[in-house]
């Protein structure tokens, strides 16, 4: 098995996409260090983070240990969470069958639930003027992503079969039900699995990082300003 003797560095806030890393090295228990990147403040276009994050975006981490014994920096939260997979062995299956399986529903959280959740707590909380029809857009989306996974979980505790990194890209997704205009009730498989990762010890502990560092997005219009409506940058 894989040992890590130098810290994994973490470039994180506590948002859904910071959560997915830092329940995989919880879940691990490899050591890490919390390198803050304060997304309302604009510390992600710094030029330091963007040799590192070059889409601007957290979370992203830096392995000191890499392959050959280099260091190696990945963003994008669904790579590093493969990343981390591989090397260490865990909850991200070798076997072809079952790894495909975790990586559709990655994807499937990567490129649907995540951006579609992320545009209906947009629309429903942020924007400074109420559109109908994107915030009915957005919901009715999420609603229906969330019957998907309600479906696929009728049957399995997981939504791999095994508890797996799709698992932890998922679950931080569905934290905020209340503001995506949902109701975790009218999903009783999501709402059992729900329930169940949540009271794992590392994804408590997981998503405890930095809470007290958070804020009222909805209050904070100088950080609004930075976070929405940002264009192509020389």
């Amino acid at each position: 098995m894989t040992t890590q003797t130098k810290p994994i560095e973490l470039y994180y806030w506590p948002t859904p996409n910071g959560w997915k890393v830092t329940i995989m090295l919880e879940e691990l228990g490899v050591p890490y260090e919390v390198k803050y990147i304060n997304i309302g403040k604009g510390e992600q276009f710094e030029p330091s983070f963007l040799k590192i994050a070059p889409n601007n975006r957290m979370p992203a981490i830096i392995d000191p240990e890499g392959p050959g014994g280099e260091p190696l920096s990945i963003f994008e939260s669904g790579a590093i969470l493969q990343y981390l997979g591989r090397k260490f062995g865990k909850f991200y299956p070798a076997e072809e069958r079952a790894r495909v399986d975790v990586e559709q529903w990655l994807f499937w959280q990567v490129g649907g639930l995540g951006p579609m959740a992320g545009q209906a707590h947009h629309f429903r909380n942020y924007a400074p003027e109420k559109v109908p029809y994107a915030i009915k857009r957005y919901t009715d989306e999420v609603n229906r992503l969330y019957g998907v996974m309600n479906k696929r979980l009728a049957d399995r505790e997981f939504l791999a079969g095994d508890y797996s990194i799709a698992d932890m890209a998922s679950v931080g997704w569905t934290r905020s039900y209340k503001n995506q205009g949902q109701e975790i009730e009218d999903f009783p498989h999501l709402k059992r699995w729900f329930d169940a990762l949540h009271a794992r010890p590392a994804v408590e502990r997981a998503i405890a990082v930095g809470q007290e560092r958070r804020n009222n997005l909805a209050d904070d219009k100088e950080a609004q300003k930075v976070l929405f409506g940002q264009r192509a940058r020389a």
